[in-house]
């Protein structure tokens, strides 16, 4: 059936709209001329070696990458467990537990902000990389409890049933049989954890000390006109990184699904003769 031209058209404004302004990042990112605007001055990479000659961007991607592998892999083990008690065992407990770590999506950022620092004030941990660690954990578990369900829930069911038949304890069974079958699962919902660490800005605004996180880090440098280009740059890195991060996550995702699909169907019957 063809599509209406007015659809077609619909559509390429829209993509036009939504990634437009995106991609004028990096355009901007490789100006000679310090300001935003046409036509281009020239080619130059000066912005990029502006950006990494300074320490505090240094200091502000340290901070990041520790925060985000941090709470990433928290995210993971919570999740999986989480996931994984909600197919394997399936109960009204597992049921409400995950839905409650899952809540974190529908609720706005700020008063998820507002209310870990009140908690992180109460427990005497105050604003600190610490405190973005706990907040992004939290942001990032209903990625990976959704990916994890998914992973768990394509598996037979009656994998688990017949390792116990055959004597395997419930621990034996999860992390010999479930856990490799969903490794690929696994390393997708650390990598999308990982990307939400990287990206958020909310949390870490309430709950960042003196040690900023990159988005914080953009955020006062936008105060400033001349370090609008060296932001630029940073914001292509960001993109660029983003990008590859989400497509690896999810090749491998598939690939360990159809892998999975594959050593889990039951082998065919060959006829004797």
């Amino acid at each position: 059936m063809r599509r209406p031209s007015w659809l077609l058209a619909y559509v390429a404004c829209y993509v036009a709209f939504l990634y437009g302004p995106i991609l004028l990042i990096p355009l901007f990112s490789f100006n000679a001329a310090p300001q935003a605007s046409f036509p281009l001055r020239g080619f130059t990479t000066e912005w990029y070696r502006v950006l990494w000659s300074d320490g505090r961007f240094v200091e502000a991607l340290g901070n990041t990458m520790m925060v985000g592998l941090t709470a990433a892999g928290l995210a993971t083990l919570i999740g999986t467990a989480a996931a994984y008690a909600e197919i394997g065992r399936p109960n009204r407990a597992s049921a409400v537990v995950s839905a409650l770590l899952r809540l974190p999506i529908l609720i706005p950022g700020v008063i998820i902000g507002i209310a870990l620092l009140i908690l992180v004030n109460l427990a005497g941990l105050g604003p600190s990389r610490g405190s973005i660690v706990l907040g992004h954990t939290v942001l990032a578990l209903p990625a990976t409890i959704v990916v994890m369900r998914a992973s768990f829930a394509a598996l037979p069911g009656n994998l688990a049933e017949a390792a116990m038949d055959l004597g395997a304890r419930e621990w034996d069974t999860f992390h010999r049989i479930m856990l490799p079958l969903s490794l690929p699962a696994m390393v997708s919902s650390f990598t999308l954890a990982f990307l939400t660490s990287f990206d958020e800005f909310i949390v870490a605004f309430f709950l960042a000390g003196t040690q900023p996180t990159l988005p914080l880090f953009i955020w006062s440098q936008l105060r400033f006109p001349k370090s609008l280009p060296s932001v630029m740059a940073l914001g292509s890195l960001i993109l660029l990184a983003s990008v590859l991060l989400a497509a690896a996550a999810e090749l491998i995702r598939r690939r360990g699904a159809a892998h999975a699909a594959g050593r889990a169907a039951p082998a065919p019957l060959v006829p004797q003769t």
